[in-house]
């Protein structure tokens, strides 16, 4: 990775001032959630994609406990740097807190 960085990007290699390494089962100690190193919540198949994750029926940050909202890499578009399962929550949240003329979360006009 770093010898393909530096193709593209010439002097990458001495700017680098320290570096960290996690490997998956250190990742897992530290946090309980990443089993097996996963950062993005489990696997990134089909069958946990779009309306399908995190099961059948819930793959909206909405759950069947009213006020609770999901927010982690469990909900769609699942884990990484993006942020946009906190920002799915927080706008349903939002959306459930408001009468429905005042909230343009998921409407239709």
């Amino acid at each position: 990775m770093d010898a393909q960085l530096e193709a593209y990007a010439p002097g990458f290699h001495e700017s680098i001032l320290g570096r960290t390494v996690q490997r998956p089962r250190e990742l897992e100690a530290a946090d309980a959630n990443l089993v097996g190193g996963a950062v993005n919540g489990g696997t990134a198949q089909i069958h946990q994609q779009l309306f399908l994750r995190p099961l059948p029926g819930y793959g909206g940050p909405r759950t069947p406990v009213d006020g609770v909202f999901l927010a982690s890499a469990g909900a769609h578009p699942g884990g990484g740097v993006h942020g946009m399962c906190g920002w799915n929550a927080a706008h349903a949240a939002l959306g459930d807190s408001k009468p429905p003329e005042q909230c343009d979360v998921g409407s239709t006009a």
